[in-house]
């Protein structure tokens, strides 16, 4: 059992921004709107639960963000905010990669339903663009190891496991739907996001580990370089989507 801490932690990968403290096993949270919203909110959110705890910056062990892959402004607000805020009370940070969160909040909400904890399971993100970010993970006595690179694929290239059971966890499921292909039988599909409530329970272990590192090595992790599609390249992602759609001519 890994010794209790406090840690500030948050992610704004994604289109949701998440905060959260922990004192032990106490935590205080946060949800709202991510995007281009999380570079106002984030600190008023972050000054608001260290209120709320009665604690001070420099009273924290680590901060710890989400890194990567997801949002390039996202990123760039959660590692600014990362370095500036423990550069200035001294604190070292935890970067975590998103899809291993995603798999840390799919895993607690098996467990919270009654399931017994998977023992691998498939993240999957939405990177927009039509493409999605995933990543398989697998259970070890020090908790979730990445069993494959991040990869980054359009939604009809994704090549589900053949171990069964699977847990296949995040946000693509409704985004793309049908452009997936068929699931397996033995598949359980749970909706996850790399939530701070994610972060706030790996980072004991992550700490244990060794991973802290200084404040001025709070850095995204990119897996796709490009930013933006051209102009024609959105209207031949928006053809392929209306061709993928069932037609509605009797």
């Amino acid at each position: 059992m890994q010794a209790p801490g406090r840690f500030l932690a948050f992610d704004t990968s994604t289109d949701r921004l998440s905060v959260g403290l922990a004192v032990g096993p106490r935590q205080w949270l946060h949800e709202g709107r991510g995007g281009a919203q999380a570079s106002a909110s984030l600190i008023p959110a972050v000054l608001e639960l260290l209120a709320q705890a009665g604690l001070t910056l420099k009273e924290l062990d680590a901060i710890v963000f989400g890194r990567g892959p997801g949002s390039f402004t996202g990123l760039r607000t959660a590692c600014a905010v990362a370095q500036g805020l423990a550069a200035g009370a001294g604190l070292p940070v935890l970067p975590v990669d998103t899809l291993l969160a995603v798999a840390e909040d799919a895993a607690h909400r098996h467990a919270a339903a009654g399931h017994a904890l998977p023992t691998a399971l498939s993240a999957l993100l939405d990177a927009r663009m039509n493409e999605v970010y995933t990543q398989d993970f697998g259970q070890s006595p020090s908790g979730w190891q990445a069993l494959s690179p991040c990869r980054l694929l359009a939604p009809e290239q994704l090549v589900w496991p053949e171990s069964a059971p699977r847990l296949l966890a995040g946000n693509v499921f409704e985004v793309y739907g049908a452009r997936l292909p068929a699931l397996p039988t033995t598949a359980l599909v749970l909706p996850a996001w790399p939530t701070a409530a994610a972060l706030l329970r790996l980072a004991p272990g992550l700490m244990a580990q060794g991973l802290a590192v200084p404040a001025a090595q709070a850095l995204p992790l990119y897996v796709r370089d490009k930013v933006a599609q051209t102009t024609d390249e959105r209207l031949a992602a928006k053809a392929a989507a209306q061709a993928a759609l069932p037609s509605l001519s009797p």
